[in-house]
């Protein structure tokens, strides 16, 4: 998305698309979902891979199926991310179902519906599994999810394979259970999944989970217990304020040196983030200026329900107006109208001069932006835009006032 004199979302301005859809307003580009997918894919093309792209980053229909078709998988952690897997056309023997607390009735959906393997993270999980697999007269497809402890020096709010997290079992777990499993006639092993945590921009981290996950392979094999799938999850970073992007290139080479001596075990990636991020912005319409003895805002009508990472976790996102004015710049906190003082979308940023009706580009919000949004204060929540080439298509209407009460009693 280039930033020329107009912002432009390939052959559509900005504005355009604040004029015709309103705001605040999600749009993504499908040249840039599918460029960074078939860029992923060409990285790890030497080894069999299958990239499943981790529907929680953004789980709109329209660019789930852009995935399904350039031949994704999908990894999922809920009975409605699988329901919404299979609407998009993800095939069924191509979606992951993680998660540690899965549901009996979820357990029951992903036989019924055939996944490709169920990621179990604890001894009690499995046996509900079982419990499932030999009711429903459906052997059971099983990969351990490990936990490594390995610190990925990452926001702690998003790492997942230390020991203090909920995520996973440790290493001596993950054998009895890879033992139970392959004595238990319902259950089929299918392989080790290992997932470090989110906005990983280091390889290293991989590396010594690689080394963790092909020493229990090895455990494994001596025990007569065959793995298929050797699962890294997902994580990969991208640059959001200057900060570094995950290579891509050299974490293909790093997994596939390690898992040379088994040439029929396939690689599996679960990014989110990595794929999505980049290719989605949200537009918002500046409301009032103000100031006061300290600070300068620029009230805007997106807030913390639309966008919650910068509340949640301190995120920075690129703020930059659709058409920027001539004048000096100034520091502002880009704010939203929500009761809190923790809403916000930027803080002290520089910014060209900016007037009532004006509209901003929150960058970089591709992920973890609709899919995290809520109803807070009730507000509705935003459109979403798919945008190809010269062409918008609203792919997610507006929420209206009645739609917020239309489920309640």
């Amino acid at each position: 998305m280039a930033m020329t004199k107009r912002l432009m979302i390939e052959g559509v301005s900005a504005e355009a698309l604040a004029r015709r859809f309103g705001t605040p307003l999600y749009a993504y580009s499908k040249a840039a979902l599918l460029d960074r997918f078939g860029r992923l894919r060409k990285a790890f093309r030497a080894r069999p891979t299958l990239i499943c792209y981790a529907l929680k980053a953004n789980s709109n229909r329209a660019v789930c199926r852009l995935f399904a078709r350039a031949g994704a998988g999908a990894d999922i952690v809920s009975g409605g991310e699988l329901e919404r897997a299979l609407a998009a056309g993800f095939p069924s023997g191509r979606i992951v179902f993680s998660g540690v607390g899965k549901t009996v009735q979820e357990l029951e959906l992903a036989l019924r519906r055939g996944v490709l393997t169920l990621n179990v993270e604890s001894p009690e999980e499995l046996a509900a599994l079982a419990a499932v697999a030999r009711r429903l007269k459906r052997p059971a497809p099983v990969s351990i999810r490990l936990n490594p402890d390995i610190d990925p020096k990452t926001h702690p709010h998003i790492t997942t394979g230390r020991a203090e997290n909920k995520f996973g079992v440790e290493r001596g777990e993950a054998l009895r259970l890879f033992r139970r499993a392959a004595a238990d006639r319902w259950l089929r092993v299918k392989g080790i999944q290992c997932h470090l945590g989110s906005q990983i921009t280091d390889t290293r981290p991989y590396a010594l989970a690689a080394k963790t996950v092909t020493g229990l392979i090895s455990q494994l094999a001596k025990e007569g217990i065959s793995v298929e799938l050797a699962d890294f999850g997902g994580g990969l970073g991208v640059a959001y304020q200057g900060d570094r992007e995950h290579p891509v290139e050299k974490l293909a080479a790093t997994l596939a040196a390690a898992l040379r001596p088994w040439p029929r075990v396939r690689l599996l990636m679960e990014p989110g983030r990595y794929l999505v991020a980049d290719a989605g912005l949200l537009l918002t319409r500046v409301l009032y200026r103000k100031s006061t003895s300290r600070r300068r805002f620029l009230i805007v009508d997106a807030a913390m329900n639309d966008l919650g990472r910068p509340a949640l976790y301190g995120a920075w996102h690129p703020i930059v107006p659709a058409r920027p004015r001539r004048g000096t710049p100034a520091t502002v906190d880009v704010v939203g109208p929500i009761c809190e003082s923790g809403d916000f979308l930027g803080r002290a940023r520089r910014l060209p001069p900016c007037e009532a009706g004006d509209v901003l580009a929150v960058l970089k919000a591709g992920a973890y932006g609709f899919s995290m949004s809520s109803q807070y204060n009730s507000r509705p929540r935003a459109a979403e835009v798919l945008v190809n080439g010269t062409k918008a298509r609203l792919v997610r209407r507006r929420e209206s006032l009645a739609d917020l009460v239309s489920h309640e009693l």
